[in-house]
């Protein structure tokens, strides 16, 4: 599956990032009767934090670019966690926050980012149930915060 997925990223011009080290009091990953609980991640570009908030300064477009930047970092998280892929037998489900101004509406239209490169990923098995959320703000004045629930195989 790493194969498969490493060659998928390239055709759509992605790669992992390295994982980030939490910011706060927590673990990025706690893996627990067969599915991973992975902490919230934030959106990334160049090794930066993206910052802004939807309907003041980010676009929809950008928006669902630091969605599926979130899940980037997600991925790597998992990865950094059991070492390959291979073992993701599903997406469970994913939360999807969204920094946005009162007005502000198409949270399930920011979370495609995440949510549709889940699937370029993992075919049906990244197919997910899903929260897409506005938030008032969110750590380090990101526009996005991804976090995920990921079923695995035993480890060998």
């Amino acid at each position: 599956m790493t194969d498969r997925i490493d060659r998928t990223l390239r055709d759509l011009g992605l790669e992992l990032p390295q994982a980030a080290a939490p910011i706060a009091a927590y673990v990025p990953v706690v893996e627990a009767g067969g599915l991973l609980h992975v902490s919230g991640q934030l959106p990334f570009r160049d090794g930066k934090v993206v910052t802004g908030r939807l309907g003041e300064g980010i676009s929809l477009e950008d928006g669902q670019d630091a969605a599926q930047r979130c899940a980037l970092m997600v991925i790597a998280q998992v990865k950094a966690h059991i070492g390959h892929l291979e073992r993701i037998t599903r997406v469970v489900k994913l939360g999807v926050f969204v920094n946005s101004t009162a007005d502000f509406t198409d949270h399930p239209k920011v979370a495609n980012g995440a949510s549709d490169l889940m699937v370029a990923l993992f075919g049906d098995a990244g197919k997910h149930a899903r929260a897409a959320v506005g938030v008032a703000s969110l750590p380090l004045g990101v526009p996005v915060e991804v976090d995920a629930i990921i079923e695995v195989a035993p480890a060998l």
